[in-house]
């Protein structure tokens, strides 16, 4: 058995002090009731304002997530929510492949002695857990039971080093770039847990870049182009960034530290984006670019980051090969013959990112973003299947649409090729204006209604009127008579397009 608890690590005096928890920027209007111009904060119908969109209400309603008191700060995704989270995930995947990006899986868990090489030991402690062994038949050192303790990583970058450092690397291989999205675990105070924004345990979209110095600016333009393409599909924003500098509390020499942002300042101008400056907002072992994401009620949420980092591959002695290695080292290059007749190592540079940042709390974005009412392409209710009456050839035309449409009917081979779609049934003999309104307020993006009349023409009916039309695309598509088969493109067409 596994015993878990808040980590022994730091020390006494330390564990002593209230937990600070994660600092998001709160502007004044937070709290404040949208109102329209005209109404001069007052209400003439008396009728108050209809309050702001919240991810714990929707998330009931639409049955997308619970909590428990076992195990607080984990939200539990159910179906609907899984549905969304993958897309999510899967996203990024497609996106992986333009940007470079490899995906890894590294463990949960590591010894104290690898907290303590990346630095986590002394200046994340608090925000750790440990993890060690309750059975003594299990105990490996039973002379030093700190051998025998484990961290619950709070993030993936050590584990990359890891695996950075299990080859010898060439100045070629550069850039190598690591993704992961391994559970990981904080431990926040209990009284700031609320729904998937303030968790424990939670999955982000990490990232590791591993670059020559000659590399940063450009590994961090492309960074922030990934941002911008991910947040336009999400119909997102406006974002604005900040560059925060170095904290009170920090790994590495001034030196680094002054190389480093000035790296991530000539970055930011060359992105053409206005940006500000967050004075000692860093992370311990480097300064990084936040990306400020302002929601539909006003409220501000930090989000995607990129974090520039020179400690980590000097703990971990991280390095390649280049020719003229002290050159290469500055960033610069040469076409000395004698200075490239010399091949030695390098450190690279590490940049984090992460393009969603928490995939939970960018979730409850969208959801309080979207208001329930998803695009096509998310939605964890995209289609459900509605029969006029519950006769025979009616629900067995109706149950082949539906293996259609989810890609189910099974090939020569016996295998079947999921189309990915969610698409639910309903044959009750309910009359079907009821069917329809159940189907309405559930939030389904297509209503496809099956009847005699459609079994005979071999077409089903669609009400695609729940799909958000894009902004500037005119209003909501109406109601469309097609085969299964054509609806299957026409679904597919939604998704490619991330409608």
């Amino acid at each position: 058995m596994l015993f878990l608890r808040a980590p022994r690590w730091a020390s006494q005096s330390l564990l002593k002090q209230a937990r600070k928890p994660y600092r998001f920027p709160v502007p004044p209007h937070r709290v404040q009731a949208r109102l329209c111009s005209s109404c001069h904060g007052t209400s003439t119908s008396g009728t108050p304002p209809k309050p702001p969109a919240d991810h714990r209400d929707i998330g009931l309603q639409q049955e997308l997530f619970i909590t428990s008191i076992y195990s607080p700060g984990s939200p539990m995704l159910l179906p609907n929510g899984a549905r969304i989270f993958n897309r999510l995930t899967e996203f990024l995947r497609k996106q992986y492949v333009q940007y470079g990006f490899q995906e890894v899986i590294t463990p949960t868990i590591y010894k104290k002695a690898l907290w303590a090489k990346s630095g986590h030991l002394e200046n994340y402690a608090d925000d750790m857990y440990t993890v060690t062994s309750t059975s003594p038949s299990r105990v490996e050192n039973p002379e030093n039971s700190e051998e025998d303790e484990y961290g619950l990583k709070p993030m993936n970058c050590p584990g990359h080093c890891l695996i950075f450092a299990s080859q010898k690397r060439s100045y070629r291989d550069l850039p190598i770039r690591y993704a992961d999205f391994s559970p990981l675990h904080r431990n926040e105070v209990s009284g700031a847990l609320t729904g998937l924004t303030r968790v424990r345990r939670f999955h982000q979209d990490d990232g590791h870049i591993f670059c020559r110095p000659s590399q940063i600016e450009d590994e961090i333009r492309k960074t922030l182009d990934f941002i911008r393409v991910a947040y336009s599909v999400f119909r997102l924003g406006p974002y604005r960034l900040a560059l925060s500098t170095r904290p009170d509390q920090y790994m590495g020499s001034l030196e680094d530290w002054d190389q480093a942002e000035g790296s991530l300042k000539r970055a930011l101008d060359a992105s053409g984006q206005p940006w500000t400056i967050k004075e000692g907002d860093g992370a311990f072992y480097g300064p990084k670019i936040d990306v400020i994401l302002r929601d539909s009620d006003g409220k501000e949420h930090q989000t995607a980051t990129i974090q520039l980092d020179f400690q980590l591959p000097k703990r971990f002695e991280l390095e390649y090969q280049s020719p003229a290695p002290e050159v290469e080292q500055r960033g610069e290059t040469t076409t000395d013959p004698e200075l490239l007749a010399v091949t030695g190592p390098v450190r690279p540079v590490l940049v984090h990112r992460a393009v969603l940042g928490s995939v939970e709390r960018l979730m409850a974005l969208l959801i309080e973003h979207y208001n329930g009412k998803w695009p096509f392409w998310l939605n964890p209710r995209q289609a459900i299947i509605l029969t006029v009456n519950d006769s025979q050839p009616v629900v067995e035309f109706a149950r082949k649409a539906q293996e259609v449409l989810l890609g189910a009917t099974p090939s020569a081979s016996g295998t079947v090729s999921p189309s990915n779609l969610t698409v639910d049934f309903d044959d009750s003999a309910r009359s079907l204006p009821l069917k329809v309104r159940e189907a309405k307020s559930k939030g389904y993006g297509m209503i496809v209604v099956v009847g005699p009349k459609d079994v005979a023409k071999g077409t089903v009916m669609v009400d695609a009127s729940g799909i958000p039309p894009v902004e500037g695309e005119g209003k909501p598509e109406g109601k469309l008579t097609m085969t299964p088969e054509e609806l299957l493109e026409y679904m597919k067409s939604k998704v490619a397009a991330y409608q």
